[in-house]
């Protein structure tokens, strides 16, 4: 039960970052959620909507492990999240090791714990 709603909390999480990818990187809640410049974010807008396609991949895995019940894709799309995550965390921002790979390494936790 736990799992689950952790599960559905990262979902979420990623269906939120494709919003702000997709549809407002360039737009003043976008460019504050990132920190960008406006012009920044203009040029480098059709990259983020590529961003924002993969994590709406991630979600829909999710997703589908949830409605399925399949351990199997919870597992392997959190694997994934966590990953995506890490590395997010050494390239990027320290800020996504704590907006993506923990909450998925808590769910991840929570699959096996069977909670």
């Amino acid at each position: 039960m736990i799992a689950d709603l952790l599960i559905g909390l990262v979902a979420a999480i990623h269906i939120y970052i494709l919003v702000l990818e997709m549809a407002l990187w360039d737009k003043p809640m976008g460019r504050r959620a990132f920190g960008l410049s406006e012009a920044f974010a203009r040029s480098t807008r059709v990259l983020a909507a590529n961003q924002g396609l993969y994590n709406g991949f991630l979600a829909a895995g999710l997703i589908y492990g949830l409605v399925a019940g399949s351990l199997s894709f919870k597992v392997f799309f959190l694997v994934c999240v966590l990953i995506a995550g890490l590395f997010g965390a050494l390239t990027a921002s320290r800020r996504i090791l704590f907006v993506q790979a923990l909450p998925a390494a808590l769910a991840l936790v929570a699959v096996f714990v069977k909670v």
